[in-house]
């Protein structure tokens, strides 16, 4: 069983808040590249995008206003980030928040990623596992047997889970169903159908005996 042979990047930012459209900004940022369901490549970085970090997002992340004027600035990070992206599909735990972010930032530097395709851990997680009880990322993991690490709502930390859930999801994919060929694709698919419709989707995808 080949698991994401075609490497996929899950990524994680940190924000001042829920949205760009509202002024909120990214303060930390890492992307984890997944390739053969393991992570064999990494870009982390703290930000900064001149902004005030508001005192209830240093209590959440442990993210203080000093960090982050110490920290590269924006328009360093955002073009490595892009760079290492690349073409590779994207993955996020509730992707379209990160996503919107990655957009918003590179627009500001008149840049554009070039991701190809984007799948959300969140909603597969919904799609293939309809029986728990929650899917937040840290009582999702939890449920699945995966431990942080290190504290969560850092970025690097809930990428490394979120990557483990992706890669839990995809050996559990592949097992059930006899999927030889789990690639970012096919969880794109599963990502567009309506839940009800996944078992029988993925049934059809497993190759003939």
């Amino acid at each position: 069983m080949n698991v994401f042979d075609k490497p996929i990047v899950m990524i994680d930012f940190e924000t001042t808040g829920l949205s760009p459209d509202m002024g909120d900004r990214i303060t930390e940022v890492a992307a984890l590249r997944i390739v053969g369901g393991r992570v064999v490549d990494r870009y982390v970085s703290l930000i900064n995008c001149n902004v005030r970090i508001p005192s209830f997002i240093t209590g959440l992340t442990g993210i203080t206003q000093a960090m982050v004027d110490g920290a590269p600035a924006v328009a360093q990070v955002m073009p490595a980030l892009l760079d290492f992206i690349g073409d590779d599909a994207l993955s996020a735990h509730n992707a379209s928040f990160d996503e919107k972010f990655l957009r918003a930032e590179a627009a500001r530097l008149g840049l554009r990623p070039a991701h190809q395709g984007l799948v959300c851990s969140l909603k597969l997680a919904r799609r293939v596992f309809p029986q728990l009880s929650s899917y937040k990322l840290g009582n999702l993991s939890g449920q699945l047997g995966i431990a942080f690490k290190s504290a969560a709502h850092r970025a690097e930390s809930d990428a490394e889970v979120a990557a483990e859930v992706l890669i839990h999801i995809g050996h559990h994919i592949g097992r059930t169903y006899g999927i030889t060929e789990v690639d970012p694709a096919l969880l794109q698919s599963v990502n567009k159908l309506a839940a009800a419709k996944v078992h029988q989707f993925l049934q059809k995808q497993a190759p003939p005996v």
